[in-house]
């Protein structure tokens, strides 16, 4: 909740009805204390909980009805299924296994999210495609990944490198950082995403130019239509992708 205080503290200051979604929220822990420190005296405001298990959807109602929650909903589906809000203001998704966290993020971008936080869980989906093409890379790139378990690792933190990437080129200022000791979880890397301004062309650049370079292509990056670079060409000076990232902040943000 300390971690997640800016970014809710933010969205009620700057919207009447703020919209908040947890993905993947499964006995939805998380949106129920989020609701009782924000959202329970506030004058508006909404939490979403997206769950793909009925029996853990009932039993969330049912508490949230117990509580007298009345602006928590809640939705039984997998999370690249449910049905949005047409705008979201923040989106949460704790531990969303493998490609359920991309599903995640590309709800936030799609649905123009003012924050993003997620905590990504059990990635395997880059790892199998390092397998797949291991021997089509030069050099000592592949040794990098030759053993199963350095690509389970190496694909985990390529997996999260390239979600943080995807959230700067769609306009998010991106931190990534721990969410809690490691004594606690092992799946323990916070990403945290605030949208400032529309795009940010280096930051796509440095994506695509990624992808051309390690061969996978996971699902966010693929839903959201980002290529492999067909080229190497010079990346934009810094000052100048700066310069476009200040005349180019999204007044949609606002609303």
């Amino acid at each position: 909740m300390g971690l997640l205080r800016p970014a809710v503290e933010d969205v009620k200051a700057r919207h009447p009805e703020p919209v908040m979604v947890d993905a993947g929220s499964g006995n939805a822990y998380l949106g129920f204390v989020l609701y009782e420190l924000y959202l329970k005296d506030a004058a508006g405001g909404s939490l979403v909980s997206v769950e793909g298990r009925p029996e853990l959807t009932e039993r969330a109602k049912g508490r949230a009805e117990r509580l007298g929650f009345s602006r928590m909903r809640f939705q039984t589906a997998h999370i690249d299924q449910a049905e949005y809000p047409e705008r979201i203001h923040l989106l949460m998704a704790l531990h969303a296994c493998d490609t359920a966290t991309d599903d995640a993020l590309i709800a936030a971008v799609r649905h123009g999210a003012d924050h993003v936080a997620v905590v990504p869980c059990c990635q395997a989906e880059v790892a199998a495609q390092l397998k797949e093409q291991r021997k089509a890379v030069h050099g000592s790139m592949g040794l990098l990944y030759a053993h199963p378990w350095h690509r389970r690792e190496f694909g985990s933190h390529l997996t999260n490198v390239i979600r943080a990437l995807t959230l700067e080129s769609f306009g998010y200022q991106v931190t990534v950082t721990e969410l809690t000791g490691w004594e606690h979880s092992l799946k323990n890397e916070l990403i945290l995403g605030r949208r400032v301004h529309r795009d940010n062309r280096r930051a796509r650049l440095q994506l695509e130019r990624l992808l051309a370079e390690t061969g996978v292509n996971p699902k966010l990056t693929r839903e959201l239509g980002v290529k492999p670079s067909a080229s190497v060409g010079e990346l934009p000076p810094v000052e100048a992708e700066e310069a476009v990232a200040s005349a180019d902040v999204t007044p949609s943000v606002e609303s």
